[in-house]
């Protein structure tokens, strides 16, 4: 064995992780290792078909817990994974994090590490975080942002949009719903510590200023994705601005945007959110809201299993659906 670490350039306990079929090392290495054993003959032929046939991989999904309708309906497609789970297909468990807590995720970053070959998960974007996924990342544990990416991060496969295009669509459909005319319109997101939400809104910005310069903008309200909070929110906007003409949620449950509008009779401001679940459909097909930007449930798990299972696998944004009253599934 000593031998063979030499011969990789790795460590003897990486050469022992290897051999014992141990979590905890990249691919890559686990390719030199073999290889060398191999042609040490440490290994013969038949028993590098038992190496090279991996165990079926743990993976860990850590999503933010709270009242968002689209994170609870994801987590209901990853349980319905794990109950229906076939044989040699990866191991999944799902835990739901304190939402918008950045030491709450680094630490269950860090402790799922322990049981896990992969970890995807929603990102915060924050120091304490960040030196999680390094100190993991090193360790040989696969790291797939989800939704919200991390930046200049150790993470192997980011899986979502390409967020600030996502932004300058939401721009320029409300401008377009507003047309000439003037007035105000307003963000609302869950929080800027998730970069996902201020990507969204620096894309908004931007095609506003370009396109739209007749629209006045006023401030970021933070409703931490919680329906109670947006509703208030957007309370507050129409209270304060009765020439309000729009409204992009960055974020989820823009159901209760969707009920502050409908209590105030305001069907004339424009509504684009995230995530078609039942209070968002439910707003479409009452005209209180105008568009809807999804991501399949299925298809993001499909896409994140993907790229902690097979490392060689370059895993690009997903497509944006939008989904309007007339187009919707």
């Amino acid at each position: 064995m000593t031998d063979i670490a030499g011969r990789a350039g790795v460590s003897l306990a990486t050469v022992d992780r290897v051999i014992n079929r141990r979590k905890g090392v990249k691919e890559r290495t686990r390719q030199q290792v073999l290889e060398a054993a191999l042609e040490l003959g440490f290994l013969g032929a038949d028993e590098m078909v038992r190496f090279r046939d991996r165990r079926e991989a743990n993976i860990v999904f850590l999503l933010p817990a709270g009242t968002n309708p689209y994170l609870r309906d994801l987590g209901d497609h990853l349980r319905q994974r794990v109950a229906l789970r076939e044989e040699g297909s990866p191991r999944v468990r799902c835990f739901f994090i304190e939402g918008f807590n950045a030491t709450a995720l680094a630490e269950a970053i860090q402790r799922n590490a322990d049981w896990a070959d992969g970890i995807a998960f929603f990102a915060i974007d924050h120091p304490a975080v960040r030196e999680a996924v390094a100190e993991v990342a090193a360790a040989g544990v696969r790291l797939v942002t989800v939704v919200s990416d991390l930046g200049h991060s150790g993470c192997d496969a980011y899986v979502g949009h390409e967020n600030r295009s996502v932004g300058r669509t939401a721009g320029l459909l409300i401008g377009r719903f507003i047309a000439e005319r003037e007035g105000a319109v307003a963000l609302v997101a869950g929080s800027r510590h998730y970069r996902a939400h201020s990507e969204r809104e620096a894309g908004f910005l931007s095609i506003q200023e370009e396109m739209f310069p007749h629209l006045r903008l006023v401030g970021m309200h933070e409703g931490h994705d919680d329906s109670g909070q947006n509703y208030r929110h957007t309370i507050a906007l129409l209270d304060q601005n009765p020439d309000l003409r729009g409204i992009y949620n960055v974020g989820g449950s823009s159901g209760g945007v969707a009920r502050a509008l409908a209590e105030r009779g305001r069907s004339d401001v424009a509504l684009i959110g995230h995530g078609l679940t039942k209070d968002t459909r439910n707003a479409l097909v009452e005209g209180v809201m105008d568009a809807v930007f999804h991501t399949d449930p299925e298809t993001l798990i499909d896409r994140a299993i993907g790229a902690i299972c097979q490392p060689e696998r370059q895993v690009l944004p997903m497509k944006l659906e939008i989904v309007f009253r007339e187009n919707l599934p």
